[in-house]
C-alpha cells in the first residue's frame, strides 16, 4: 500500500432520489485498506447497469450509507490482504455484484448460494468501481485475461452474467424462439448467446435505437415494447423493470412457454387473466442475482467466443451523465466508465 495515493476521486448515493436531484455526488475519499481476504484493485474500467440506477434513485432500499455504485469492474490488483493468496499485484481480474455468501445457509448448500439470506453485493453493501480503486473478497474475483480490452470485459461481468442465467432460467427449446423484451447492455450480449444456440429471436423494445442494434446482430424481428412478435415464442426474458409488460409477454407464449423476469426491480404487475396468460403451462419465474458457478461458465464462453460489445464511454468525471442517459435511454447498448 506504501506506493499508493492516499485518496481517490469516487461518487457516492449521498441522497437516493430522481436523478433531477442529483443523487450522484463526487468525493475524495481515502484508498481503501484491503481486509483480510480481500484484494484492493485499481480500476480500469466499470460499466453501468440499471441496478446502479435503481440504488442511486431509491428503488432498492438503502444497504449502506453514501454507498459507491458500480459492480462490473474490470481492474489490476495492487494490493491484497494477509489471508488472500489467489491472485498477485499485477493481476486482471473482474468484480461483480455477489460479493459475499455464507456458504452454510440450506440454499449454499444446494448450489443456489444465489438465494442465500445473507448475501451481500457490490455497489450496494459494500462500495463499487464508480472510483479509482475498490476493494473486494478475493473468492468472488473472477480472473481475466490481461490481454483483452477492459472496456470490453467489464460489461461482461453483470450484463453477460446475469442474462446468461435468466436465459437459462427461461427455459429455450433447441432451435426454439426467444422473446427479448428490454434491449439494453444485458439484453443484447445474450441475445448474442441465444443467436449462437441456434433460436430465432425477436425484440420487442421502446428504443428505436435499439431495434436497429438487434436487427443488425441477427435478431429476426424488432418492434415496439408492447408490440405481438410475429409468432408465438417458447420462451421469453424481460430486461425492461415495467411489470404492464409481464401480462404482455405471457399472452406471447406458445404451450408450454416461460417467461423469467431478469430485473432486480420492476413496476407493479396488472392483474393476470388466467387463461390468456398462464393456462396451457406457461410458466413465469423471477431471476435473482447468480452464482459463481454462472459467472465462470458465462465468462469461459464469452472469452472463448467474444460478443460484440456495443459500448458507449464515458470519464469518470461524468458518472452522473452516464445514468441521465442510461435513464433516458440514450445509451446504444452499455454504458462504461473509464476513470
Amino acid at each position: 500500500m506504501t506506493d499508493l495515493p492516499e485518496t481517490m476521486t469516487a461518487w457516492q448515493v449521498v441522497d437516493p432520489g430522481p436523478l433531477a436531484d442529483h443523487p450522484l455526488r463526487r468525493a475524495e475519499l481515502p484508498v481503501p485498506t484491503p481486509a483480510h481476504d480481500e484484494v484492493l484493485v485499481r480500476v480500469e474500467a466499470c460499466a453501468v447497469c440499471r441496478t446502479d440506477l435503481h440504488v442511486a434513485e431509491g428503488d432498492l432500499p438503502p444497504h449502506r450509507s453514501a454507498v459507491v455504485p458500480g459492480h462490473q469492474i474490470v481492474g489490476r490488483v495492487v494490493a491484497r490482504g494477509a489471508d488472500a493468496s489467489t491472485y498477485r499485484p499485477g493481476d486482471r481480474v473482474g468484480v461483480a455484484w455477489l460479493r459475499h455468501t455464507d456458504n452454510t445457509c440450506v440454499y449454499c448448500r444446494r448450489g443456489h448460494e444465489n438465494l442465500c439470506p445473507n448475501s451481500r453485493y457490490t455497489g450496494w453493501d459494500a462500495d463499487g468501481g464508480y472510483a479509482e480503486y475498490a476493494a473486494a473478497p478475493e473468492a468472488y474475483v473472477y480472473p481475466l485475461p490481461a490481454d483483452r480490452d477492459a472496456r470490453e470485459l467489464a460489461p461482461l461481468l453483470c450484463a453477460g452474467i446475469i442474462g446468461y442465467r435468466a436465459l437459462l432460467r427461461a427455459d429455450l427449446p433447441k432451435g426454439g424462439r426467444l422473446g427479448i423484451y428490454g434491449f439494453g447492455a444485458s439484453a443484447h450480449l445474450i441475445a448474442q448467446v441465444a443467436l449462437a444456440q441456434g433460436a430465432t429471436v425477436h425484440v420487442m423494445t421502446r428504443s428505436l435505437a435499439a431495434q436497429r442494434l438487434a436487427l443488425e446482430l441477427g435478431a429476426a424481428s424488432a418492434g415496439g415494447a408492447a408490440d405481438r412478435p410475429p409468432e408465438k415464442l417458447d420462451a421469453a426474458i424481460l430486461f425492461a423493470p415495467v411489470g404492464t409488460l409481464v401480462p404482455v409477454a405471457l399472452a406471447a407464449l406458445d404451450r408450454g412457454g416461460t417467461l423469467a423476469v431478469a430485473g432486480i426491480h420492476l413496476t407493479d404487475i396488472p392483474v393476470l387473466n388466467y387463461e390468456k396468460h398462464l393456462f396451457e403451462e406457461r410458466t413465469l419465474r423471477s431471476v435473482t442475482a447468480n452464482t459463481r458457478a454462472d459467472g465462470r461458465a458465462y465468462l469461459a464462453a464469452a472469452l472463448a467466443h467474444p460478443p460484440a460489445v456495443h459500448r458507449q464511454e464515458y470519464p469518470l468525471d461524468e458518472a452522473g451523465r452516464a445514468l441521465e442517459d442510461l435513464a433516458g435511454d440514450r445509451v446504444d447498448g452499455v454504458a462504461v466508465l473509464v476513470p
